[in-house]
């Protein structure tokens, strides 16, 4: 009983040695790369932003989409 408990912590162990990094994931000359606009969720944020009100403008009400304003054009 005494043994597979040790060997049960050893194993917790390993595995929790194992999941601890010794060096950032992303190496500082890498992050350019990941900084660049075309990987934006939103690659063009201020059309968009209009484009969603000109949407909430037309339909009349406020959508999901955290724009400001109210359904009657003004802002």
């Amino acid at each position: 009983m005494r043994k597979r408990l040790m060997f049960i912590g050893l194993g917790a162990l390993l595995a929790a040695s194992a999941c601890a990094p010794l060096e950032p994931w992303v190496k500082p000359y890498e992050r350019e790369h990941l900084a660049d606009p075309i990987m934006a969720i939103d690659p063009d944020p201020v059309s968009s932003s209009y484009m969603d009100h000109v949407f909430e403008v037309r339909e009349g009400a406020k959508g999901a989409t955290g724009a400001g304003g109210g359904g009657c054009g003004c802002s």
